[in-house]
């Protein structure tokens, strides 16, 4: 008797169920056959960010009847291969977020709807100029910005007192001469650096902030001329000379977070964000730390990292593709995703929120950190190639550069052996 009592109720249940499901399709916006779906690409946001963007979806969608969006998230690993996969299919979604690594992705304009068609300039000077130049390829628009980040130097400052060290380094050339001080005043080092081509992009970069270009108009090696040499010269005497740590040929980014969280190095180029880990990890690293400007060269150049959304030129909702765009990076979800993440947006009003610009008598070393990070960005620039095998040329180079620095080579043959191979490529 239980069991067809139970049996009954289910049934009730599910008849009801039914009902109400076919009551609130048939009077939902969203379940309505003219519905139209936006496909949308992100890198690597869930889960932390999966609240975000759900709720920044069901907005858009509440705001626009008859559209809706469906968000796929891929890891970082994956996110070049099937974007390059999706362009020789013809199958890319309406959206895909890229990013300056994947740069060279946007010089394929048969892939991309070129926004310069269907946006308007009020829309475009919304953002800052060098951003949105930075997504263009030839003069036309292939994707529009959305957030970036600038690193900067973080310094110890009682380690600077200990070695007489007034002022820190705001350039190369001042870089290698408190390197020496530091090591010579106190036996430790002043940074660290990674030679690993997966260690990060410090040193090529130093070569675009140096004046050097690493790639010519036609794809070949621009880095072997006498100021290239100087570059490559540049870091091979600081390691002959002593003044970086040995880990710089076989460690990553994190050795040079942990060796300054242990006092043993003076500087550290990162975020803002990694200000308040240094402050939990190591209280006392934390308290005589203070940040400065990212290091330069002769040029003034300061690197970023730039996130940004292209359109796919075969997409069928053009207006609707761009409007979601349009969506996410305007000034209020930019503000919101900015303090969620601690990024920089792209907008200029954006960055004229108090957020970015004003540093009172008592703000924390981390929001010094973020509002410098925030003075960076009106001059910053992408200082790597849009190319394809970028991975490849950073490799090459850190190569040859590891071997002039452990004097297996010459910095002259040594440089042209990094241009030779690249070229054969």
């Amino acid at each position: 008797m239980f069991v067809i009592v139970k049996w009954k109720k289910f049934q009730v249940f599910t008849i009801v169920g039914l009902i109400l499901a076919l009551l609130i399709g048939c009077s939902s916006p969203y379940s309505n056959l003219n519905t139209k779906e936006i496909e949308f690409w992100t890198i690597q946001l869930q889960p932390q960010f999966t609240n975000y963007f759900n709720q920044l979806i069901v907005d858009f969608e509440a705001d626009n009847p008859g559209l809706s969006v469906r968000w796929v998230d891929l890891p970082w690993s994956q996110m070049e291969s099937k974007i390059e996969s999706a362009i020789l299919r013809e199958s890319l979604p309406d959206i895909v977020n890229l990013n300056s690594s994947f740069a060279h992705l946007l010089t394929r304009p048969d892939a991309w709807l070129d926004l310069d068609t269907i946006l308007s300039d009020s829309f475009r000077n919304e953002y800052l100029p060098n951003l949105w130049q930075a997504s263009q390829i030839d003069g036309k628009s292939f994707a529009i910005p959305w957030y970036c980040t600038t690193s900067i130097t973080i310094y110890n400052s009682e380690l600077f007192k200990r070695a007489k060290v007034d002022e820190p380094p705001t350039n190369y050339t001042e870089l290698a001469k408190v390197a020496r001080q530091i090591k010579e005043k106190t036996d430790k080092y002043a940074f660290f650096v990674s030679f690993l081509p997966q260690g990060g992009n410090e040193v090529l970069e130093s070569f675009g902030k140096m004046g050097v270009d690493l790639i010519d108009v036609d794809g070949k090696a621009a880095f072997n001329t006498p100021v290239g040499e100087a570059v490559f010269k540049y870091w091979v005497d600081l390691y002959r000379e002593g003044l970086l740590p040995k880990e710089v040929l076989t460690e990553g980014i994190q050795a040079g977070e942990d060796l300054y969280q242990a006092g043993e190095t003076a500087m550290v180029f990162s975020g803002p964000e990694f200000i308040e880990a240094i402050s939990e990890n190591t209280p006392e690293i934390g308290r005589v730390s203070f940040p400065i400007s990212q290091i330069t060269g002769k040029t003034d150049k300061k690197g970023i990292m730039l996130m940004n959304f292209a359109i796919s030129r075969n997409t069928k909702l053009p207006d609707g593709a761009l409007k979601f765009v349009l969506f996410i990076t305007n000034y209020h979800n930019q503000m919101v995703f900015a303090q969620e993440t601690n990024v920089l947006p792209s907008t200029t009003k954006t960055l004229e929120n108090s957020y970015f610009q004003n540093i009172s008598s008592d703000a924390s070393t981390q929001e010094r950190g973020r509002v410098i990070s925030a003075g960076q960005i009106f001059a910053a620039e992408v200082l790597l190639p849009p190319i394809k095998n970028l991975d490849k040329l950073k490799q090459i180079i850190y190569k040859n550069l590891q071997g002039a620095m452990l004097a297996e080579k010459t910095i002259e043959q040594a440089i042209a052996d990094a241009a030779s191979e690249w070229n054969k490529l």
